[in-house]
This record gives C-alpha cells, sequence and structure tokens, in this order.
C-alpha cells in the first residue's frame, strides 16, 4: 500500500462494454455500502432511495460528455479543457489497434492536419502529457461533427455519445463522462424525490485522465450555483448528509466550502486537490465509481472513508468481483 491504495486490478474486472449491452438496466449495477467501521454492504444501485434518508441531499455534475476524441491515421486527438483565451488542452495519443496510447512526440509550432480540413496548431506543453493548442474553428461545433467519445483499450468497441451522458447532463463540456452519476435513471430519481432526498446541481467540466498515468488532477472548470450552495448548508444544519454523486462534484463542492464548512456560490476554475490531510468540509458521504491503482480518486476517497474503511472496501471489491470504470459497478461511502 501507499498513500493512495495499490493493488493489482485484475483484467477480468474492467467493464467492457455499458451495462444495456448485458442486458441490464443502468441503475441495476452492482452497489457496495461502507459506512466507517461496517463490514460493505452489497446491494445494487436501485436500492440508493432506501439506502438513504429524508432530508439527505444527492449533489450531482450537470456536465455533458463531448464526443473529444478525434482520430487521424496513426494518431488521435483528446481534446481536454477549454480555456479562457480559446485555446484548448489536448492530448496526443498513438492509435493501435485496440484503441490508443499515449504519444510523446509533437512540437511546438507544429501544424497537425484533421478530418475535415480543419488544423490544430500545437502551442507549447501544458504538463508533460497536455499540450495548449488552438483549432482553427469552433472546437465544440467541430467535434459533434468529426468526433467520438474517448475510449481506452478495456472498453473493446465504440459506442454511441448516449452511453457516456448522464440523466443529468444538460452543460456541454467535459472530455470524459461524470461516470459516477450513470447508473441514475428517471425512475429512480423520482422514487428518490418520493423518498425525500433532494438533489442538486454542481458544473465541472472533466479533463481527460489518462489511465496510464498516475498523476494529480489539473485545473478544471467549474460552478456552485447560490440555490446549490443554500440547499448543501440548509441540508447539514438540519442534520442531513450531503452525498457527492462523483469525485467532479465533491472537487466543486469542497473548493466552495469555507473553513467552518459552509459553501457559498463559486464559479472559475479549481485546482483543489482533495486529500487525507486537508480533509473535506461540505460533503458527508459519496457515490463513485471504482478507482485505479494509485490514482489521485483514492487519496479523496480516504479523506472521506478514512484509510481502514478504504481498503477493507477495495479487498471485498475484488474478492466480489465487483467491475471498474465507467461502464462498471459503483460505491457509497458514508462518514
Amino acid at each position: 500500500m501507499t498513500a493512495s491504495l495499490d493493488f493489482l486490478l485484475p483484467p477480468g474486472l474492467s467493464a467492457t462494454e455499458p451495462p444495456e449491452a448485458r442486458g441490464m438496466a443502468r441503475d441495476a449495477v452492482r452497489l457496495m455500502v461502507s459506512r466507517s467501521d461496517a463490514e460493505p454492504g452489497h446491494h445494487h444501485f436501485s436500492d440508493l432511495p432506501r439506502l438513504l434518508e429524508p432530508g439527505d441531499l444527492i449533489v450531482v455534475n450537470n456536465s455533458a460528455t463531448l464526443p473529444a476524441a478525434v482520430r487521424l491515421d496513426r494518431l488521435a486527438v483528446h481534446f481536454s479543457t477549454a480555456r479562457n483565451d480559446g485555446t484548448w488542452l489536448v492530448e496526443l495519443r498513438r492509435r493501435t489497434s485496440k484503441a490508443s496510447e499515449p504519444y510523446a512526440g509533437g512540437e511546438p509550432g507544429e501544424w497537425l492536419p484533421l478530418p475535415g480540413r480543419a488544423t490544430l496548431r500545437l502551442i507549447e506543453r501544458e504538463t508533460p502529457r497536455l499540450w495548449r493548442a488552438e483549432l482553427d474553428r469552433d472546437v465544440q461545433a467541430y467535434l459533434r461533427v468529426h468526433g467520438t467519445p474517448i475510449r481506452y483499450s478495456y472498453v473493446e468497441r465504440d459506442w454511441p455519445i448516449e452511453a457516456y451522458q448522464t440523466v443529468f447532463a444538460t452543460v456541454p463540456g467535459s472530455a470524459e463522462m461524470p461516470s459516477a452519476a450513470r447508473p441514475f435513471t428517471a425512475e429512480l430519481v423520482t422514487a428518490l424525490v418520493a423518498r425525500g432526498v433532494g438533489i442538486a446541481p454542481i458544473t465541472l467540466h472533466t479533463g481527460v485522465a489518462s489511465p496510464e498515468k498516475d498523476e494529480p488532477p489539473y485545473a478544471e472548470r467549474y460552478e456552485v450555483p447560490a440555490s446549490t450552495a443554500r440547499l448543501v448548508n440548509l441540508t447539514r444544519a438540519n442534520g442531513g448528509r450531503v452525498v457527492a454523486a462523483g469525485t467532479t462534484v465533491v472537487r466543486a463542492l469542497e473548493t466552495a466550502a469555507g473553513a467552518d464548512g459552509l459553501v457559498s456560490a463559486a464559479a472559475g476554475w479549481t485546482g483543489h486537490v482533495v486529500t487525507p490531510e486537508g480533509g473535506v468540509r461540505a460533503v458527508t458521504g459519496l457515490i463513485t465509481g471504482l478507482h485505479e491503482p494509485r490514482s489521485s480518486h483514492l487519496l479523496m476517497l480516504t479523506a472521506i472513508a478514512g484509510r481502514p474503511a478504504l481498503a477493507r472496501a477495495y479487498e471485498e471489491a475484488l474478492r466480489a468481483g465487483y467491475l471498474w470504470h465507467e461502464f462498471g459497478d459503483t460505491h457509497l461511502i458514508l462518514k
């Protein structure tokens, strides 16, 4: 074990296709529940209403996924994050028979011809993996015509962009799906509201998160509306739990939280990284997927669950054959 959990993920535990392709409803994926020192419990995502209490609040990310990958003959360009000056952060990847792998090439000032007679100019490296680049036309409009959803090698074939949207997706901007909310359905949302569980949105546009790299997240654009901030504070004041649907929601809420845990309306860029040392102030629960060994997301999970409980949960998930990645199973952590 390292500061963030280290373990061996067997290839057979990667979800290779959406649950619908396996004849399941979205909310039929498995849901493991962790509660402090208790042994993890096993459920299905459709059980969520009875696992929460009236007066609890689920905060969701309403960012919609872009078809952010553009394929050339030998390379793929993954559009990650829109910058304020109109440039984008992009990742260059070498195409393989299965999907793509990191590509270390590229030079500042280089022009890449893209499908549809578009041209991408590499400006400079922003990180060892990401370039700041400029497309000669509107990126989102271009991607709607020439892009495809980002897919890594554990997913065996392309799926339409609808497979990468959550029921809450209304604001386009994410390079990769805010996947913790994928199992929600309209029927499940109705059941939660009927139970007395509130639902409130934030927006955080996710960038690319290459699975081959173990690196901290970089700055992402976010917004916490005033109405959501009020609901979070009211829920906490009334003794309810604030359950984030995804690590993106935790990042946004913790960025907008003061030292006293009160959340204010906020928008802009967040580089906030949640760690066990810094802890969490606003969030008291988390719905999330199962994360890669040593990933920075596991530090966030440790901050919420505590290291012993998280290690116990991942040991149980491996033993019970839970499925990893965006089309896989889920984990509910309650403090």
